[in-house]
């Protein structure tokens, strides 16, 4: 029984690691994660297989998850490369975490 919640845990720690292995895959998008964590909104960039928090810094070691255990998913938008802040062109907005673990496959 007590391997169950470890197993959960690993498995959030592996949804960076998963969407930074999808962005390896498919350079030409763009991942942008909105995610809350202890009441507080972030938005995560991920690209080439780097992950970088748009609202807080981010640190420098790539090995340090920036999407943490805790954080909750609200939402993924897969935009087209190269990003662009203010024209933004998007493949698909609102995906759940359920939606886009599919795609990771």
């Amino acid at each position: 029984m007590a391997i169950r919640p470890f197993k959960r845990n690993i498995m959030k720690f592996l949804r960076e690691k998963r969407l930074e292995a999808y962005t390896l895959k498919r350079p030409q998008e763009v991942l942008l994660v909105t995610v809350e964590t202890a009441g507080e909104q972030d938005q995560i960039m991920i690209f080439k297989g780097f992950s970088s928090s748009l609202m807080r810094p981010t640190n420098f070691d790539p090995e340090v998850p920036i999407l943490t255990e805790e954080a909750i998913i609200i939402q993924i938008d897969r935009l087209a490369s190269p990003y662009h802040p203010h024209e933004p062109k998007y493949l698909q907005q609102g995906m759940t975490w359920e939606e886009m673990e599919i795609m990771l496959d």
